[in-house]
C-alpha cells in the first residue's frame, strides 16, 4: 500500500528568495511524521503547498494516495482528506465554539435553518474528545488563547480527515493541555490518521513521532525514524550547532535589594471565562528573573495583568519600597514597569507598521520636538537596540508582519527596554518561536537581568522556567500553592505543586 502522501523533489520560489530546494516528504497512514528545523527553514512553506496555499515550482510531484494531483486550493485540499491547524490563531471571535468548529458547514434542520442543538451537540462531542469541559456556546472573544487553539484543534478533528498537519499545536498550552493533545494525536494515528506534526519542543517529537525530518534553509538534511535520532543529533541537525552551545550555564543576578514587593492582591471583578486570583503575595529582587508557572486556568496572566492594571484589584503593591497606586496601565508605565504580552501579534505588535514604528510606540515623547517627531533620532536609537538585542531585519523600515517570531518578540522586548523600565513582566517570552531564537531570547532577558533589570517570566512551559528562573512561583486555581528557590525548583515539585 503506497504512502498517504508523497512529495518529491519540492521547490518554491519567491521574488529573490528560494524558499524551497528539492524538498521530499512521505506520510504514511496512521504515521505521526514530526518536520522540525528553525524559523525560516521551509516547514511553513512546505505546509502550505501540501494544503494548496502555494503551488510548488515546475519539477515537483505530489501524490495522495499513489495518485498524482495538483492542489488547487485549501477547499480542494479537505476534499482529498488533507486537514491543517496553523499555528497563529484563525478563530472568529464574535462566534461560539460550536459556530467555529462546524463554519461553512453547520448541520441544518428540514427546514432549512441552523440545527444548533445538534450542532452543539456534535461539538460538545469533538471537545470531550480533548477533555474541554466548556459550554460549546460560548463566545470565543471570551476564552482565553489556550482555549481558542483547543478551538481550532477541535475544528481539524470534526473533519476526520485522513490527514492533520498540526503547525505548533501546543505552543500556547499549558502542561495538562498538550499533555492531552498528545494524547489525542495518539488516539487519531492508531485510527489510522497520518499526521504531520510541527513542533519546536523536542519532547514532543521524541513522544510521539515515528518519523522525523528535518528542513534547513530550505532543504532536507535529515530523514530518518525517530529511533535512530537523538536530541543532541537533532539540534545539530536543525541549527548546525551544539545543544551546549544554545543553553548556556544559568547565572544569577539577584541581588538582596526587594524592587517589587506585593501583598494580598485579590481580582475584583472576574468574568465568567476568567480565574478568580487572590492572596497573590510575593517579592521581586533587583536583578532576579522570577518565574511564574502554572496550567491554564491558573491565574497566571490575571495575576499580571492585576499587577499592571490592566484588571482591577485591591492589595498592596510597593516599588522600592513605596507604596504605590496602580489603576491602569498608564499608572504601572509611570511608576516603571513593561509587559510584554503573551500574544504578540493581537496585543504587542502593529503589524502593518515598521520595526521603527512600533520601537517608538512605548516612548514615542522621547523623539517629540514641539509636537513634532525627530524622525532621524528615532531611526538612530532604533538601530542602536537591534544591533545590541540582535534582532534581524534589513532595515528599521522593514514592516515587522515580515520578521520571523523570534524577531517580532525581540522588537516587543525593545519597545519595553527603551522605556528604561524597572520591572518588565514577560508573559509566554518564547511562544511559537524555534529553539535557536528560544535560546536568543533567554541570553537577552539573561544580559538584562545583569544590567539591574527586575524580571518575571509567565510560561506554561516549564523546562523554559527551570533553565531561565532563580526561583519560581506556581499558582492553582488562582492562588500560590509554591514558591521554590532554584535549587529545590525540579520538574516533580512544580508539577506536584500546580496538580495536587
Amino acid at each position: 500500500m503506497p504512502p498517504f502522501l508523497e512529495m518529491h523533489n519540492i521547490s518554491k520560489t519567491f521574488p529573490g528568495v528560494r524558499a524551497l530546494n528539492r524538498v521530499d516528504l512521505s506520510l504514511n497512514r496512521g504515521e505521526v511524521h514530526a518536520v522540525a528545523g528553525e524559523n525560516g527553514a521551509g516547514k511553513s512553506t512546505l505546509m502550505k503547498i501540501m494544503t494548496g496555499v502555494y503551488r510548488n515550482d515546475a519539477g515537483g510531484e505530489i501524490r495522495v494516495e499513489g495518485e498524482p494531483v495538483t492542489i488547487r486550493d485549501p477547499v480542494h485540499a479537505r476534499q482529498l482528506g488533507i486537514s491543517i491547524i496553523y499555528q497563529e490563531l484563525a478563530v472568529v471571535d464574535n462566534l461560539s465554539i460550536a459556530e467555529n468548529i462546524f463554519l461553512a458547514r453547520e448541520p441544518l434542520t428540514p427546514s432549512r435553518l441552523i440545527d444548533r442543538r445538534k450542532m452543539n451537540a456534535d461539538a460538545a462531542a469533538v471537545l470531550s474528545e480533548l477533555e474541554m469541559k466548556i459550554d460549546p456556546a460560548t463566545r470565543v472573544s471570551e476564552l482565553s488563547i489556550g482555549h481558542k487553539q483547543i478551538v481550532e484543534i477541535a475544528r481539524a478533528i470534526s473533519y476526520r480527515s485522513k490527514m492533520i498537519i498540526m503547525d505548533e499545536p501546543t505552543a500556547s498550552l499549558s502542561h495538562h493541555e498538550a499533555t492531552v493533545l498528545l494524547s489525542v494525536v495518539k488516539r487519531l494515528a492508531a485510527q489510522g490518521i497520518g499526521i504531520v506534526y510541527i513542533s519546536h519542543r523536542l519532547d514532543e517529537i521524541f513522544e510521539i513521532a515515528d518519523r522525523v525530518t528535518v528542513l534547513r534553509d530550505g532543504e532536507t538534511v535529515d530523514s530518518r525514524p525517530i529511533g535512530e535520532m537523538t536530541r543532541d543529533l537533532l539540534v545539530r541537525k536543525m541549527v548546525d550547532r551544539e545543544l551546549s552551545q544554545l543553553f548556556g550555564k544559568h547565572e544569577t543576578h539577584m541581588t538582596n535589594e526587594i524592587l517589587l514587593s506585593v501583598r494580598n492582591l485579590n481580582m475584583l471583578k472576574a468574568s465568567s471565562h476568567s480565574t478568580s486570583v487572590s492572596d497573590i503575595s510575593f517579592d521581586l529582587h533587583k536583578g532576579e528573573i522570577l518565574g511564574f508557572f502554572g496550567l491554564i486556568g491558573a491565574g497566571r496572566t490575571e495575576t499580571m495583568e492585576m499587577i499592571f492594571g490592566s484588571r482591577p484589584a485591591s492589595g498592596e503593591i510597593r516599588i522600592a519600597g513605596q507604596a504605590v497606586r496602580i489603576k491602569n496601565p498608564s499608572d504601572a508605565i509611570e511608576q516603571g514597569l513593561g509587559f510584554v504580552t503573551e500574544d504578540r501579534k493581537g496585543q504587542g505588535l502593529v503589524l502593518g507598521m515598521s520595526v521603527r514604528e512600533n520601537f517608538s510606540l512605548t516612548h514615542l515623547g522621547d523623539y517629540c520636538r514641539l509636537d513634532f517627531v525627530d524622525r532621524r533620532r528615532e531611526r538612530t536609537r532604533c538601530i542602536d537596540y537591534i544591533r545590541s538585542l540582535g534582532i534581524k531585519t534589513p532595515s528599521p523600515d522593514q514592516k515587522v508582519v515580515n520578521l520571523s517570531g523570534g524577531n517580532q518578540q525581540k522588537v516587543v522586548i525593545a519597545k519595553w527596554v527603551a522605556r528604561k523600565p524597572r520591572i518588565l513582566i514577560v508573559d509566554e517570552p518564547t511562544r511559537g518561536i524555534d529553539i535557536g531564537a528560544k535560546s536568543e531570547v533567554h541570553a537577552l532577558l539573561n544580559e538584562l537581568a545583569a544590567e539591574g533589570l527586575s524580571i518575571i517570566v509567565v510560561s506554561s512551559d516549564l523546562p523554559e522556567v527551570l533553565a531561565i528562573s532563580d526561583r519560581v512561583i506556581v499558582l492553582k486555581e488562582g492562588r500560590i500553592s509554591g514558591t521554590f528557590p532554584r535549587a529545590e525548583a525540579t520538574q516533580e515539585n512544580i508539577m506536584l505543586a500546580a496538580t495536587a
